[in-house]
């Protein structure tokens, strides 16, 4: 009885053992299959995003934009926004909530968004007011026809207008095609 009680903990032991050098010993490309998987599960949101659409691909810089857009000859799409302002939040709302959009913009467009004035002048034709998208062609001409629907404000979108938005940006990317 007295060799029972000392090999059961012996066997406890011997199994832990067994588990953690198989554990140790695994397949190193099993391990890169999980590791891929953990880093598809737990993605980080872009910080350039800004909330605007973390599985798009923000540029930081109006500068860096205008090259990717005439490097890829795909236009560029301008959001001037302010994080504080309730028109902003509401427009972005409606941004990231429309499939059809996020799609174009992940695919089809160099995307920007700006809390602050650019430097370029083009990029405030009719005044610094937010929000307001503009559309720039890779010829880096701002697209001075696709507007939303205000006389005031001319590049002003709000949310109930997102179906003009989309009108815009196929606009944009088709009249782009037979340009080129």
């Amino acid at each position: 009885m007295h060799s029972f009680q000392l090999l059961c903990p012996l066997l406890l032991c011997n199994a832990l053992v067994v588990a953690a050098q198989r554990k140790l010993q695994k397949v190193p490309e099993q391990e890169e299959q999980e590791e891929e998987e953990n880093v598809m599960r737990i993605r980080m949101p872009q910080t350039l995003s800004r909330g605007w659409g973390d599985e798009i691909e923000w540029v930081q810089t109006y500068e860096e934009a205008l090259t990717r857009s005439r490097n890829s000859k795909k236009p560029l799409m301008v959001i001037h926004h302010l994080e504080e302002c309730p028109y902003s939040q509401a427009l972005k709302k409606a941004f990231v909530s429309s499939p059809e959009i996020q799609k174009m913009a992940q695919e089809d467009f160099i995307m920007l968004n700006l809390v602050h004035s650019s430097t370029d002048d083009n990029m405030a034709p009719d005044g610094h007011y937010v929000p307001r998208i503009l559309f720039v062609d890779p010829s880096m001409t701002v697209r001075a026809d696709l507007t939303g629907k205000y006389k005031n404000r001319m590049y002003a979108y709000e949310p109930e207008d997102i179906s003009n938005l989309i009108e815009n940006m196929r606009q944009a990317k088709t009249l782009l095609h037979t340009e080129l």
